[in-house]
């Protein structure tokens, strides 16, 4: 029997897919990711199918799509989880004598809920009372090292009315919490221990407030950032829930001058992520079994970044649902090669599974074996987010170099040509004869072996509401039991 591989999932939150400078991005400098491209594989055409943090989370976690988990966005929670999927990963693979440890933001509902990690440590941006933030791993770590920080309170930088406004990193970078990650991971990576281990490694940047540290705030300069990618209005605005969402952050009105500063730290934080990761494939590549430890690099989702006129995700433009995706193991994959094959966040379960010895899909792909055994990539990918049946409901078939896009509220529909029009700028709809209606067709033979409280088709074609502009109101996400503005200092 092969030795099953250590298995090792390296994640970000709200990294967009172009900022690897392996593979294209010019704007960013990402030398240890760079390293991990060419030590596997990278897919080019990576997705997640509902783009936001829950939903893409818990898809990663069962291997099932945000329909059947029942996670459709933040907003509208799911139920019973794992009674509708099964099992989670980390369960799976500690019934398989995995040493199971993961790290960093899980952004689960409730948020401590036990998802099978023998050693189970949080870092979160957000706790919902004093109490949990006092609890956090993190937050207990940077207290006892560094007394002096614990007036903070937010440690992952300013919300709020600040959401989308350049900051720095309130503590350095020594005490951050990318710092207080890598150094757990290092630890259990090095622990000694005759099982294989399956790591999961989550970052709670590049995600705003976009607040890299000293000195990652001035490793760009704004001025070499390119501006936001606008199209058409009819296109850019075709989505009216983007014109709330950049309400609900104050970003309704970034001008390019301070996009480009936003930018500018933002790849500052994914360079401080580089270097983290830098030091975890030093640790692996130190250890005797080396080439056979399988690590995954992606992200949850992007961030638009101003593309569009958007900030934030929760869209299936390209900015926010499509992802980096790196797969590494020397011993069953070639190194340096590029896959352009439609893959997703779904996939990653049944990758672990593969590797450690029996595959299990659940509602994901054969990603092992269109890597490693040059199996099928998928004809089709469909992506979902909102209550079907609502106003918020919207959906994504990519299919070839198509992406079609339906939005209920209107009934409105996008078609791209990704390879002609990679910015999504021209809208195909009215001269593609009935390739809108064949991918239609894909999304309403998926949301019919679903069970939705509403209804999400009507006689055979997705349900369309007429169009209404989402009331716009402000997110106001402040810690530590305050709860608006206006508030005076926090009791001694």
């Amino acid at each position: 029997m092969p030795t099953p591989p250590n298995i090792l999932f390296v994640m970000t939150d709200q990294q967009r897919f172009d900022t690897i400078a392996a593979l294209g991005a010019a704007h960013v400098r990402t030398p240890n990711l760079d390293r991990l491209v060419a030590r596997g594989v990278a897919l080019t055409n990576a997705y997640t199918t509902c783009p936001v943090c829950v939903p893409a989370r818990y898809s990663l976690m069962t291997g099932c799509e945000p329909s059947k988990t029942s996670w459709l966005s933040n907003w509208a929670p799911g139920d019973r989880v794992s009674e509708r999927c099964g099992p989670y990963l980390a369960q799976t693979l500690a019934k398989r004598g995995y040493r199971t440890w993961g790290l960093g933001k899980f952004h689960t509902e409730p948020r401590h809920e036990p998802l099978g990690f023998q050693t189970h440590e949080y870092s979160e941006e957000l706790w919902p009372t004093e109490a949990d933030f006092l609890g956090d791993d993190y937050v207990q770590w940077l207290r006892a090292r560094a007394p002096d920080f614990a007036h903070l309170e937010q440690v992952h930088g300013e919300r709020s009315d600040m959401y989308y406004v350049p900051q720095v990193r309130p503590v350095p970078a020594a005490l951050s919490v990318e710092a207080w990650l890598t150094g757990r991971a290092l630890e259990e990576i090095n622990r000694s221990d005759p099982r294989p281990y399956f790591g999961f490694v989550s970052f709670v940047t590049p995600h705003p407030p976009i607040a890299p540290p000293i000195p990652y705030n001035r490793m760009f300069d704004p001025d070499t950032m390119p501006d936001p990618i606008l199209g058409d209005p009819a296109i850019d605005a075709a989505d009216d829930y983007l014109g709330w969402m950049n309400h609900a952050v104050w970003a309704e009105n970034i001008p390019n001058p301070q996009a480009r500063q936003l930018r500018a730290r933002y790849f500052g934080s994914i360079a401080f992520i580089d270097d983290c990761i830098g030091r975890l494939l030093d640790a692996v590549e130190a250890r005797p079994n080396a080439d056979n430890t399988l690590i995954c690099f992606y992200s949850d989702h992007g961030d638009h970044l101003g593309d569009h006129g958007a900030w934030q995700k929760e869209s299936f433009f390209e900015a926010a649902c499509r992802v980096p995706m790196l797969v590494s193991w020397p011993r069953q994959l070639a190194a340096g090669q590029r896959h352009p094959g439609l893959a997703a966040l779904t996939d990653l379960f049944g990758l672990a599974t593969s590797a450690s010895g029996t595959p299990e899909l659940r509602d994901g792909h054969d990603l092992l074996g269109m890597l490693r055994d040059g199996a099928s990539a998928r004809e089709n990918l469909v992506g979902m987010f909102g209550t079907p049946g609502t106003r918020h409901f919207k959906c994504m078939v990519r299919h070839g170099d198509w992406k079609y896009i339906w939005l209920a509220n209107g009934g409105r529909e996008l078609l791209f040509n990704l390879h002609d029009d990679p910015g999504e700028t021209r809208n195909r709809v009215a001269e593609a004869g009935p390739l809108p209606a064949t991918l239609r067709g894909e999304a309403v033979r998926i949301l019919a072996s679903r069970d939705f409280t509403r209804p999400a088709t009507v006689d055979g074609a997705l349900k369309a509401l007429p169009f209404a502009p989402f009331p716009r109101t402000r997110i106001k996400q402040f810690a530590r039991g305050v709860t608006d503005f206006g508030q005076g200092p926090l009791s001694a």
